[in-house]
């Protein structure tokens, strides 16, 4: 899990809800990891009060003025939670707080209401032309949806929740919420199966013994945000990027020559190159020469970098994420080398900070350490371009200057995978040849 700092003030004069905050533009949901402080249970400023999931990360939920934890709406472990819904009610030394879960009530269905004004205040669709045949109805079509009375009480219900529900015609007084305080949420929306018909006259019928129960064979494995999040955005890059790609092999023998030089000399200082850091700063060094491959597609325009930040992708148990090398081609290999791993143990530890993973103008998908040799990726947008890296294995090649016509050699093979909006195929031919180049001859890192 991934950790920062996100401040909450709980300076009141009264109780007060505490809502779900948005860690990030794009969060609309996300889910309570635990609590830190019980319910009547004070707090200082700095005080952690909460670790909140989002679809990156799991982040700290700071208070910056003292207080006390009133009451907790949304417990440990629940899930899509809507951003701006009750999650607690906090207040200060001394309040009574025997009156929290009616201020929760009162703020759910405040939002509720301000939900309900947004909805009817958004332009309609206008209606299709009517048709000679009827088209059936869904039980329910109307805002009166977000209206339902069951035994006189409003059915309490997230946005989202109301939304699906809405598109899908499922009435919400037949689904049994599981968030706060038996709120519905998203994920009881989208679980709910309606019950069979009954027909209208029974048949008498023999009884049969109960099917035996058939063995499982499989296990299922909840999504988590993080995994929902790169599924959605590598679907979309997939279907909306017109992607192509160009293949290269690359002799790696000076590198792998210089590496051993190098890594003898910094051996008293307890570090050591990989392949990858060559391969870091040689990306760096070939998008200076074609900066239209540092580039981003963002709609009206297209942004050209002026610094190579680069995206090196990084298997964690959540997921992938990208660290960020930022300006790598100002760094040596050796800053670039304890900056790389620093970056991946930080991911694989859960402890990078937004600003590690956000952003880069370039990616690099080395799967070489595993013995793939050759593959393609998937372009991480807005960036126009990732590098997919195979491994390094030896070949035999024609040689005419050789006494027996060929030699071996350290051969590498690398896929760009472009963005032909952003860049031509000759654009990605010549970044290639550059790339290729500097790996040939390393010692060009140093001029």
């Amino acid at each position: 899990m991934f950790f920062t700092a996100f401040h909450v003030s709980a300076r009141r004069c009264a109780l007060t809800p505490f809502n779900m905050p948005a860690m990030s533009p794009t969060m609309t949901e996300g889910g309570i990891a635990s609590w830190k402080k019980k319910e009547g249970e004070s707090f200082s400023a700095g005080d952690v009060l909460l670790e909140i999931e989002t679809d990156k990360a799991t982040i700290d939920v700071e208070a910056q003025d003292d207080g006390i934890l009133a009451k907790i709406i949304a417990a440990d472990g629940s899930k899509g939670v809507a951003v701006g819904s009750v999650i607690g009610v906090i207040g200060e030394e001394g309040d009574d707080i025997s009156g929290a879960v009616d201020v929760a009530k009162q703020a759910a269905s405040k939002m509720d209401s301000s939900q309900e004004k947004k909805d009817s205040d958004a332009p309609k669709k206008e209606a299709p032309p009517s048709s000679s045949q009827p088209e059936p109805t869904k039980p329910i079509q109307t805002q009166e949806f977000n209206r339902e009375l069951e035994a006189g009480q409003r059915i309490f219900a997230s946005p989202i929740a109301k939304k699906i529900a809405l598109e899908k015609g499922i009435p919400l007084a037949k689904i049994q919420g599981t968030g706060p305080s038996g709120r519905i949420i998203r994920e009881d929306v989208e679980q709910y199966k309606p019950s069979a018909p009954t027909p209208a006259l029974a048949t008498p019928t023999t009884a049969q013994p109960p099917a035996a129960a058939l063995p499982v064979d499989y296990v299922d494995t909840p999504v988590s945000n993080m995994r929902r999040t790169i599924g959605s955005r590598l679907t979309q890059s997939k279907q909306e990027i017109p992607h192509y790609y160009l293949t290269v092999d690359i002799d790696m023998g000076k590198v792998l020559k210089l590496r051993e030089v190098f890594n003898k000399t910094l051996s008293e200082k307890d570090l050591k190159l990989s392949v990858n850091d060559f391969i870091v700063k040689a990306v760096a060094c070939a998008l200076a020469d074609v900066p239209e491959a540092n580039s981003a597609w963002l709609g009206e325009v297209i942004r050209t970098y002026k610094k190579a930040d680069i995206s090196v992708a990084v298997a964690t148990p959540s997921g992938l994420i990208t660290p960020i090398v930022k300006d790598a081609g100002s760094k040596g290999l050796a800053t670039i080398s304890a900056e790389t791993k620093a970056l991946a143990k930080k991911a694989r530890d859960g402890k990078l900070q937004p600003s590690e993973y956000q952003g880069g103008t370039f990616t690099i998908s080395n799967l070489g350490m595993f013995g793939i040799e050759h593959f393609t990726a998937i372009i991480n947008p807005p960036q126009s371009c990732i590098l997919a890296v195979g491994s390094t294995q030896a070949k035999l090649v024609p040689a005419p200057e050789e006494e027996r016509g060929f030699k071996t050699v350290q051969s590498m093979k690398v896929t760009l995978s472009s963005d032909h909006r952003t860049v031509d195929g000759a654009v990605g031919a010549r970044w290639l040849a550059a790339f290729k180049g500097y790996l040939e001859n390393p010692l060009t890192f140093m001029l």
